[in-house]
């Protein structure tokens, strides 16, 4: 039975001074890396997933010039734009796969997205027998809720590391975590 780990979107538009910057992203990037320099080798796939939103048009109606910043939004993550890159605090160099996710319409859970060669993370978590999946990155209450809650769906046993995901804010980040729990997540923190 192997492992994954999903790191959601820890990018310099959800981190301080992004577009869309949460309180302690710059943390959760740093905190990943620390993590991963000590537990990479315990995951067959580590799976990144960046929002790639298309410098064109409304994205499907995500981005919008007066968000609701629940359904819509300011532009963020436009592909090829510093915003989109990760954040500087995050070591990419143990993630196995990539994955860009948007393209042109609001995506929020990282199966959503597509590996640069069109492969799903559905299809990468088959192939290599995945069972269990570890959830870190931004922001808990939305792309990291969506992935876990779709990785639930897919069958697999999910634990968020609550140490290591920053929220938009602290009431719906809560909501998120007991939501998940409620769905069968477990929650831990990254030295349990």
């Amino acid at each position: 039975m192997s492992k994954a780990l999903f790191i959601v979107d820890v990018q310099n538009d959800f981190t301080e001074g992004g577009a869309l910057g949460v309180d302690g992203g710059d943390a959760v990037a740093t905190g990943i890396s620390a993590f991963l320099t000590a537990h990479a080798g315990e995951y067959a796939v580590i799976v990144a997933s960046r929002d790639w939103h298309d410098s064109t048009g409304d994205n499907g109606g995500h981005f919008h010039p007066e968000p609701d910043y629940v359904d819509t939004w300011p532009a963020h993550c436009v592909g090829g734009t510093d915003g989109a890159d990760y954040d500087p605090g995050l070591d990419v160099g143990a993630v196995t796969h990539h994955v860009k996710k948007g393209q042109g319409r609001p995506a929020y859970s990282l199966f959503e997205g597509t590996t640069d060669d069109g492969v799903t993370v559905g299809h990468l978590l088959d192939e290599h027998g995945v069972v269990d999946v570890d959830v870190v990155g931004i922001a808990t209450d939305y792309c990291v809720r969506a992935s876990a809650l779709d990785a639930i769906e897919h069958g697999r046993h999910v634990r968020i590391l609550t140490d290591l995901v920053a929220g938009v804010a602290a009431e719906t980040s809560e909501a998120a975590l007991a939501e998940l729990a409620h769905a069968g997540a477990e929650l831990a923190t990254s030295g349990a």
